[in-house]
């Protein structure tokens, strides 16, 4: 498996796994080579601007309107979409999660995954939604594909193995991938059990953020991301197509892999980044800035500055503010978040917030440092420290998250989790130095 460097969104890319494969001059010639069919998949309105518009032309065996079954319904009871605001009767909150245990049955990724909040609408094409996936069994003559949304899958535990009809991704924990609404795909595992989380991105694609201010350099870089070379599967045996579609899950059956696709050029492809390639820029004097220093890939909304979804990191970095509280502010947001943690310790939460959990705090409701982390950074000697061994992410959206009765009933949801903050005492008393006792 070889991975070619991703120069830019926006910009073409060119693979073939045959040579030849790949016609010259025209994307429809009248028979393309080897016999092959031309095939445009669109992920954009075809009158979207040039700058926006996007879409691949694959050469593929067989084109993939050929199936030998009407699709039919199938069933996949924890995948739930937006509006799904009557799931369950848990009051507003904050929340947390332990781990999501692994299946001790054979599953699927499709059938592993498990939603814990919706947010937006999936008919109308904005919002999102937050999962875990946990599965043991590779999909071995079963084929997905999602026309809701794109997907962001960061994995936790257990290397994936994502074969698109583009090519093949192996997906690391500290790497995170992107398939495209209505990209088929085939999910594999390497080393074991997978777990890990998915961000279903109902609206307008991730992209780069703009860096402003910033300038030119770090954050993430375009050169880091890497889309896959072509390669093919030319299997001829009964196979099953699975699509989610309208929040409702179908499934029909071919008489071949439709990972069949030889060659292909275009833009709307699915790539894969490595987290620890992120620069991450902060405070070099004092105060602590906003997490949307950290923003790796946004979605945009219809309104400016205002994200359909950013996807947020907290990678390892020096902390050398000066007399400034260094740890995330106590706050309130106009925009949820949902974080996870795929390993090590969160700064603000060293405590109850694991690898493979997560937590929720929604749109306007009060969150921060527990009571230990406030008085460790309260007290600390101010001198350069680095974060390591730690990678915290957060699905931000302006959309309220929905908690469903899967995360509410869950026996990982933390009952105890206000507890944390109890411990933060009244430490005024009429003095400008407050009391430390």
């Amino acid at each position: 498996m070889g991975l070619a460097y991703m120069p830019g969104f926006g910009n073409d890319f060119e693979t073939e796994s045959l040579p030849g494969a790949l016609p010259q001059g025209q994307n429809s010639p009248q028979r393309a080579p080897y016999g092959l069919y031309a095939e445009q998949l669109s992920g954009s309105p075809f009158t979207a601007p040039r700058g926006t518009n996007e879409r691949s032309w694959l050469y593929r065996i067989r084109p993939s309107v050929r199936h030998t079954s009407r699709f039919k319904s199938m069933s996949a009871p924890y995948w739930k979409s937006a509006p799904n605001v009557d799931d369950g009767d848990l009051p507003i909150g904050q929340l947390r999660w332990d781990p999501t245990p692994m299946p001790n049955e054979a599953t699927t990724f499709v059938h592993g995954i498990r939603t814990m909040t919706t947010a937006g609408d999936v008919h109308t094409q904005v919002g999102m939604a937050s999962h875990v996936y946990a599965f043991n069994t590779a999909m071995e003559d079963d084929y997905f594909f999602n026309a809701d949304g794109e997907m962001l899958v960061v994995p936790q535990e257990g290397t994936l193995d994502l074969f698109t009809e583009l090519g093949r991704m192996a997906v690391a924990p500290g790497e995170i991938a992107i398939i495209p609404r209505g990209m088929m795909v085939q999910v594999g595992l390497t080393d074991g059990p997978c777990r890990g989380y998915i961000c279903e991105n109902y609206g307008a694609k991730f992209t780069l953020p703009d860096r402003g201010p910033i300038g030119a350099n770090c954050l993430a870089n375009p050169r880091d991301f890497k889309t896959p070379v072509a390669a093919y599967e030319d299997k001829e045996k009964p196979c099953r197509v699975q699509v989610k579609w309208g929040g409702r899950f179908y499934e029909t059956e071919i008489d071949h892999s439709p990972l069949d696709v030889v060659a292909w050029h275009g833009n709307y492809t699915p790539y894969k980044y490595d987290l620890s390639t992120f620069s991450p820029v902060g405070a070099i004097l004092f105060d602590h800035p906003d997490p949307s220093i950290f923003t790796v890939l946004t979605a945009p909304s219809g309104e400016e500055g205002t994200a359909n979804v950013d996807f947020v990191i907290f990678p390892p970095r020096w902390m050398v503010a000066e007399n400034t509280f260094r740890p995330p502010w106590y706050h309130r947001n106009i925009m949820s978040e949902f974080m996870g943690l795929i390993k090590g310790q969160y700064d603000a939460k060293e405590k109850g917030f694991v690898p493979g959990g997560m937590s929720l705090h929604n749109m306007m409701l009060p969150h921060g440092p527990d009571a230990f982390g406030f008085e460790k950074a309260s007290t600390a000697k101010l001198e350069p420290v680095k974060l390591d061994e730690t990678m915290a992410f957060m699905f931000e959206t302006r959309y309220p998250q929905h908690v469903t009765s899967y995360a509410a009933e869950s026996q990982t949801l933390q009952d105890d989790y206000l507890d944390c903050w109890t411990g933060l005492k009244k430490r005024f008393d009429g003095t400008p130095e407050g009391n430390w006792d």
